[in-house]
């Protein structure tokens, strides 16, 4: 079993474990601290959805912050149930599970959130198979958070504001290119 620690918020120093699964890495102590300080440390009222919630420490760590809402997509069935489990115990009016494809997902998706977390598995082109959906999963003043193996300028419309790296884990804030800047630069 796994196990990440709730960092801040209502449960903070919470330990969850989580079944092991090829390629899951759940986002380190270190990256989800200078996450939270760049986006704030209450979430108070925001929506959030994580796509590839693995171990569900960003979406759970939102949660504890003061997140409204949290949904987690996670196609991994047993992750999928430990998810649930843990959603369950701790906050299951704020935090629900759907077992499904990221991309599935986001294609049938029709609520934006005011966050979106983005860690994809490496390698599988799942970032640039998802930015022609962002504009829909996202409202125009939310905010997204994406891991990547290399360095990233922009998703879309969406242009990285903050960025950061912990050994070969590329982390960055993204937020929404105003509508007059995208028509200049056309």
């Amino acid at each position: 079993m796994g196990h990440v620690r709730i960092i801040g918020g209502e449960w903070r120093g919470r330990r969850l474990t989580f079944p092991e699964a090829p390629g899951l890495r759940p986002t380190p102590d270190r990256v989800r601290e200078t996450l939270f300080n760049w986006l704030g440390q209450r979430l108070n009222g925001l929506t959030c959805l994580d796509l590839f919630a693995g171990s569900g420490a960003l979406g759970f760590e939102a949660a504890s912050r003061g997140a409204q809402r949290v949904l987690l997509v996670e196609r991994n069935r047993r992750l999928a149930a430990s998810l649930s489990s843990w959603a369950q115990t701790l906050a299951p009016e704020r935090v629900a599970v759907l077992v499904r494809d990221a991309l599935q997902c986001a294609a049938a998706w029709t609520e934006p959130v005011d966050l979106l977390f983005l860690d994809p598995p490496y390698r599988a082109g799942w970032l640039e198979k998802l930015t022609p959906h962002l504009d829909r999963l996202v409202k125009a003043t939310g905010t997204i958070y994406a891991e990547a193996e290399i360095p990233l300028e922009q998703l879309g419309a969406w242009q990285v504001v903050k960025r950061g790296t912990a050994g070969q884990v590329h982390y960055h804030l993204l937020e929404r290119t105003p509508q007059t800047e995208l028509d200049d630069a056309q």
